[in-house]
């Protein structure tokens, strides 16, 4: 698009920004799975709401400290990180929209992306009309084990079943030797309590999850689900009456 194309936008249009990573994934995944799983989501929701909401080009580089250890990875600092999501939002509030929305694919960006809508939210407290949000593309109402019995996680974690199935699908010719791959449980560490946490004091092979029975008739099952939840979410941005507290 040119600049006069979006500026000749409805300013009540959603303006969804990608967030993703690039850190380790264990030894059978390539370090750009969190970017390349969240695009192939926001290319499939394009896809079908692309007349309606504008998509910002994918933001790659996350908050990954925590894979530090493993080599590849690449990570903003915690606080950069926030300072940059804030710094995206206040231009596109200077630009003149209201609803604007992080489409997120990696787990060590939900803390600062909620932080960040926070923040910024309270920067423009006198303006009514604004819907600033952030959304993880696996935690918008999808059971993964709904979808096929045959999926060994219950929940997203790292190089896993769910990611694998995914890479499988999208680009195999990425995907090593995932089935021999050990697996690592979850475990529930210190829960309901938020633990500070490092990556290989987990699991030092640097995976969370059980990938060795990953397919890409799974991976295909699960980007359909959670692309239906995606277009579902921003249906309901969409329809915000742009005052009211509840979506």
């Amino acid at each position: 698009m040119r600049s006069p194309d979006v500026a000749a936008l409805p300013k009540t249009t959603p303006v969804v920004v990608p967030i993703g990573a690039l850190e380790q994934h264990g030894a059978h995944m390539p370090l750009f799975t969190d970017s390349l799983l969240c695009g192939e989501v926001v290319r499939r929701v394009s896809e079908r709401l692309k007349d309606k909401v504008l998509f910002a080009p994918l933001l790659w580089l996350g908050n990954s400290h925590h894979h530090m250890d493993f080599c590849g990875t690449l990570s903003a600092d915690p606080r950069v990180y926030l300072d940059t999501l804030c710094g995206v939002m206040e231009n596109l509030i200077t630009h003149g929209f209201r609803r604007i929305v992080f489409f997120n694919g990696h787990g060590g960006n939900i803390v600062p992306g909620q932080q960040a809508v926070f923040e910024t939210r309270q920067r423009h407290r006198d303006q009514t009309d604004l819907l600033l949000l952030v959304a993880t593309y696996w935690r918008l109402g999808s059971k993964p084990t709904e979808l096929d019995g045959k999926i060994k996680d219950d929940r997203m974690g790292h190089a896993c079943d769910l990611e694998t199935s995914m890479m499988l699908r999208l680009a195999p010719h990425l995907v090593g030797d995932y089935k021999k791959i050990k697996p690592v449980k979850f475990g529930e560490s210190f829960d309901p309590a938020g633990r500070g946490w490092i990556t290989k004091e987990h699991s030092p092979a640097g995976h969370v999850g059980d990938p060795r029975e990953a397919t890409a008739e799974k991976g295909e099952k699960l980007f359909k689900a959670f692309t239906d939840d995606a277009v579902k979410f921003l249906e309901r941005v969409l329809a915000w009456d742009g005052s009211s507290w509840n979506g």
